[in-house]
């Protein structure tokens, strides 16, 4: 279905490749959540820039932001945005993670030490800095409805923030809170007490050398990324996304049923007499069962004991979307039922009585 997908408009997002440039299914709305901040800042970006002109340090800067999103994705964080030479990044949001602090850590490392491989690549001497913070935010878009404008608001992002600043070239400044809960993975981390500009006490942190790639104690392969896969998540995957339908079955749906209404209009002629109209309907009914199948499934998962409190109640774009994808679904399965009636039922006994008046 990729090709389909794509002819249309809709591609992996950049941000993160589970998530698509068009539907925001699993992005959180509204929720205060428990996420993991990384901020990494291209170090002696002035210097750069002075030395090596506009020009060549633009060339320097983009691969590094490239390198790093390309670290970043791959210990599944969320590409919030980029800020002159330096990224942040969120962890455990949209997709979870129990250990997301260590996976922003163990990025942090692997990013430091790919960073050597792009100094030789361009000759020059170079580090970054990161800061990485744990706590709660409240993630949602900011300033428009646009996908690309989600990002996080809370103590967390500043604290991440005022980190990486604190933190030396080649250097992982991490809170106490990230730290704490894989401290025993990263023994070398070297305790200490920084003065962060809008705190008022001093802050504690963990400082590691990122130069030369750090690797946790136990940095086994992650058997989780190879999860089995359920049905339901099969049929959601291909016919339950509600940008599928939107743009793919939904129209075509509404047409075939738009025709029968209203008679066989020169534009919807070949819709409605073609052999698809079939197919299309079928299809359309699945993705309505898919999409029936995943409020379902959300509801039962919401009065499950093991879900978090503050994940039970619906946020206001949850319950509009929920409505949305219900009123599609029931619009879909009375198109196809007028299909039906229309095509199978009424057509034969209308012909029939024409049938029978003309011979009268």
């Amino acid at each position: 279905m990729s090709l389909v997908f794509r002819i249309v408009g809709i591609r992996r997002s950049p941000r993160n490749p589970n998530i698509c440039t068009r539907c925001s299914t699993h992005v959180e709305e509204g929720r205060l959540v428990e996420i993991t901040v990384l901020f990494a800042d291209l170090s002696s970006f002035t210097e750069l820039t002075h030395d090596l002109g506009a020009e060549k340090t633009h060339q320097v800067v983009d691969a590094f932001l490239r390198m790093a999103t390309e670290v970043l994705v791959k210990h599944d964080a969320f590409i919030d945005k980029y800020i002159g030479d330096a990224v942040m990044a969120l962890f455990n949001v949209p997709m979870r993670h129990e250990d997301h602090a260590r996976r922003a850590i163990l990025a942090a490392t692997e990013l430091e030490s790919a960073l050597q491989s792009l100094a030789s690549r361009f000759g020059l001497s170079l580090q970054a800095s990161v800061g990485i913070a744990t706590g709660y935010a409240r993630v949602g878009r900011l300033g428009s409805e646009d996908n690309k404008d989600y990002t996080a608001i809370g103590d967390v992002v500043n604290l991440a923030a005022r980190l990486q600043g604190k933190a030396g070239p080649g250097d992982i400044l991490i809170s106490a809170e990230s730290y704490g809960k894989h401290s025993a993975e990263f023994p070398e981390a070297i305790s200490e007490q920084v003065l962060l500009k809008g705190f008022r006490e001093p802050v504690t942190s963990y400082r590691l050398r990122g130069k030369g790639g750090i690797r946790a104690v136990n940095d086994a392969v992650e058997t989780s990324a190879r999860e089995t896969i359920s049905l339901g998540a099969m049929i959601f995957g291909v016919l339950g996304a509600p940008c599928a339908i939107a743009t793919l079955i939904g129209p075509l749906a509404v047409a075939l049923g738009a025709s029968g209404l209203f008679g066989l209009t020169a534009m919807l002629v070949f819709l409605d007499q073609s052999a698809i109209r079939v197919p299309i309907l079928v299809l359309a009914s699945f993705a309505a069962v898919a999409n029936l199948y995943t409020l379902w499934h959300a509801r039962k998962l919401r009065r499950e004991a093991r879900i978090a409190p503050h994940l039970k109640v619906m946020t206001t774009l949850e319950k509009r979307r929920t409505i949305f994808v219900l009123a599609a679904s029931l619009v879909t399965f009375g198109i196809v039922a007028f299909e039906i009636t229309a095509h199978i039922l009424l057509t034969p006994l209308i012909f029939g009585t024409l049938e029978a008046c003309s011979r009268a």
